[in-house]
């Protein structure tokens, strides 16, 4: 078996191989003579079939395995001596298309290999961590919003407001005829709640206690049911009472519907979640800080697949971001952009750097926190938890996708233990501004 090499230059390289027809035939042989004290063929005692007849009967099919596990091992072997790592699939093809039964197999072998990543020196790494202490203001603002969540009705006299809650019974018609599902007695509607068709809630503004009332509308034209999709309907109401929304007390008793034990329990509680989502977004500003430090502190070339693959998703995805109407991939070909191209390069720079760190540093991802990752996308599927959770075990790429950003906040922590980072003490409104920064670079 011979390999030659074709092709050097920058990440790309090129390779002839050839496998000689004598290897292939050894090869072919050693399979066959390997399976032969298995095989049964009429006329023959199992494991006397002669060898003639063997290759006969199943040498074009062993030679086909023989001639991938060749090319196959040429490779693995190429890559071991070398050293390469490629940066996508290799591209491998034929190269003598007339090959016959007898002749050598020549293959060309093409791939970008993955460059060397220059060392860095974290402790050269300086970045600030913004810390926000929850204020008493921002409790009671969080607790104000509980008492809202919380908060009862009691009878009014007077019209109904938005806002104010209606006890009614209700009959839906169309076409002057009563439809399922579309009656229901003693029904508490927060007028504004927007949880009736669009005009339903608006026409009780104004009733009182006792009225009754011809509430006409129009069923959206993508309505559920498709026999009342687009249908005019006529609901006649009867309102019982008409209720005004009574906020909470906000004292020991509402601190114990939300499972505290006071009201101080629950004001801990609060200021600790307040907090927590405070190191949350103050951990993204860390990052980015840590990210653009790294990007400045190496240069290293770049395989042109990564960065065309890459600049292809981002100028893809924002397309759609500017299209939200359009949810299928039907439409033409986007072309990225220079800007694309200049944050591909930078994606891929810092993606290959935090990978070589991250294998320096032997930081796995945990198949606890695999899990964990897992159970927090099937919540976005509530009934359907069971499916995505087999969906991610079928689908590799998947559990990339989410294993990916778990190895990159372990490596940032890694990175983060040898760099300085200095405490800042900010308000609220700084951490904000500087969250909002990074959307806007």
């Amino acid at each position: 078996m011979q390999v030659t090499e074709t092709l050097n230059e920058g990440l790309k390289r090129g390779y002839a191989i050839t496998v000689t027809a004598a290897e292939l035939e050894a090869k072919v042989n050693e399979k066959l003579v390997e399976a032969q004290p298995e095989i049964e063929m009429k006329g023959f005692r199992k494991g006397k079939v002669p060898m003639a007849l063997l290759k006969k009967q199943f040498g074009q099919r062993v030679l086909g395995e023989s001639m991938q596990e060749a090319i196959d091992g040429a490779m693995n072997e190429h890559f071991e001596k070398s050293g390469d790592r490629p940066a996508l699939q290799p591209e491998v093809k034929m190269t003598n298309e007339d090959w016959k039964e007898g002749d050598d197999v020549n293959v060309e072998m093409t791939y970008e290999a993955l460059p060397e990543v220059p060392e860095v020196d974290l402790t050269a790494i300086s970045v600030e961590k913004l810390v926000v202490k929850a204020e008493d203001e921002a409790v009671d603002e969080a607790l104000k919003s509980l008492a809202e969540t919380a908060q009862e009705f009691e009878d009014k006299d007077g019209a109904a407001e938005d806002g104010d809650q209606v006890v009614i019974d209700f009959v839906g018609k169309v076409d002057g005829e009563a439809f399922e599902g579309g009656a229901a007695e003693d029904y508490p509607l927060g007028l504004g709640s927007g949880s009736f068709i669009p005009g339903f809630e608006e026409q009780l503004v104004g009733v009182k206690a006792g009225e009754e009332k011809a509430v006409e509308v129009k069923f959206p034209e993508e309505y559920g049911a498709e026999n009342l999709a687009g249908k005019d309907a006529v609901f006649d109401v009867t309102v019982k009472a008409v209720k005004a929304p009574k906020a909470a007390e906000i004292d020991d008793e509402l601190a114990k519907k939300f499972g505290a034990d006071d009201l101080e329990a629950l004001k801990g509680q609060i200021r600790e979640r307040l907090e927590a989502e405070y190191a949350g977004a103050a951990r993204q500003v860390m990052k980015r800080a840590v990210l653009d430090a790294l990007d400045g502190m190496v240069s290293f070339d770049l395989p042109p697949s990564l960065v065309k693959a890459e600049a292809d998703q981002i100028a893809h995805q924002l397309w759609h971001e500017e299209h939200p109407e359009v949810h299928d991939h039907n439409h033409d070909t986007i072309e990225p952009t220079e800007e694309h191209t200049k944050l591909a390069e930078r994606r891929v720079r810092l993606g290959l750097l935090l990978a070589e760190l991250g294998q320096k540093a032997e930081v796995e991802v945990t198949q606890a926190e695999m899990s964990q990752a897992i159970m927090n996308q099937a919540r976005q599927y509530p009934g359907q938890e069971r499916a995505f959770f087999e969906y991610v075990q079928q689908n590799a790429q998947m559990q990339q996708q989410l294993r990916a950003p778990i190895f990159e906040d372990k490596v940032i922590d890694h990175i983060a233990e040898s760099a300085t980072v200095a405490e800042k003490e900010v308000s609220k409104e700084d951490l904000q501004k500087a969250v909002e920064a990074l959307d806007e670079e």
